[in-house]
């Protein structure tokens, strides 16, 4: 796995309590990288912390929550201080407080899921990007969704905030190429997370998505995290703008009728 070394290189995730996003922090750490972890929880991220640890890996939790500028702007500047870089950042801190058709949500609904899922992202980047520019270079890695490349059904708001990231992942990949920053987005399908429970142990859900799914199965965390590695690592160095699509063959499976 020398290819996917990330010896020396320090990568800040946010959402990292649980899930997708501490299954990326594992991965990172296991590849070498000196992980910064948080999330709005603190025990929850410490455990993760600890968790790196214990494999031998170096980590340190930072409870902050991305809807506050002033926490994401305390959270760069911990990483910075401590560790004196950002080589990678993973945005996957994200929320959906709605579901159902699009035009039932209220603009309370919309605002908070805009807030979290793009804007606290452009709020990461705008972070980071000095930070990487300055020594040189880095990786920004955005989680979308495939609900952003096709609607779902009753995620409306959810698809339209999913669209956006995939937007944002683009623009910043052409404004940012110059100073040697990749930008990708990863869009997964269904993994089996708390987060996304509702979809994979409601079996009217479930079904119809797994009998159109071409590996005929749900996605794990660990299917995420290892194309997270990829997009962190030297390997992808002539990799942005890039929309890579982690879902068993989904989106590319006939529509659901």
């Amino acid at each position: 796995m020398t290819q996917f070394s990330l010896q020396g290189k320090v990568a800040l995730i946010t959402g990292a309590s649980r899930g997708i996003g501490r299954a990326i922090a594992l991965r990172l750490a296991r590849a070498g990288a000196t992980v910064v972890v948080s999330s709005r929880r603190s025990e929850s991220v410490q455990a993760v912390a600890d968790e790196i640890v214990a494999a031998g890996g170096k980590a340190l939790s930072v409870r902050a929550h991305v809807g506050k500028p002033e926490d994401v702007t305390a959270l760069v500047e911990k990483t910075i201080e401590t560790f004196g870089r950002v080589d990678v950042a993973v945005n996957n801190a994200g929320t959906n407080p709605h579901f159902g058709p699009l035009l039932t949500a209220d603009e309370s609904q919309w605002n908070k899921i805009f807030d979290i899922n793009v804007t606290s992202m452009f709020r990461v980047c705008k972070a980071v990007a000095p930070h990487m520019e300055a020594q040189g270079g880095g990786k920004i890695i955005n989680v979308a969704s495939i609900t952003g490349l096709r609607p779902s059904p009753g995620m409306g708001v959810y698809s339209v905030s999913k669209a956006a990231i995939l937007m944002l992942t683009q623009v910043l990949a052409v404004e940012l190429g110059r100073a040697n920053i990749q930008v990708n987005a990863i869009a997964p399908g269904v993994i089996k997370t708390r987060f996304s429970e509702v979809l994979w142990q409601t079996p009217q859900i479930s079904e119809p998505i797994l009998s159109h799914t071409p590996l005929s199965r749900f996605g794990e965390p660990e299917d995420v995290a290892g194309l997270a590695l990829y997009l962190a690592s030297p390997d992808s160095n002539f990799v942005t703008g890039g929309v890579f699509v982690v879902d068993g063959g989904l989106n590319a499976a006939p529509a659901m009728g």
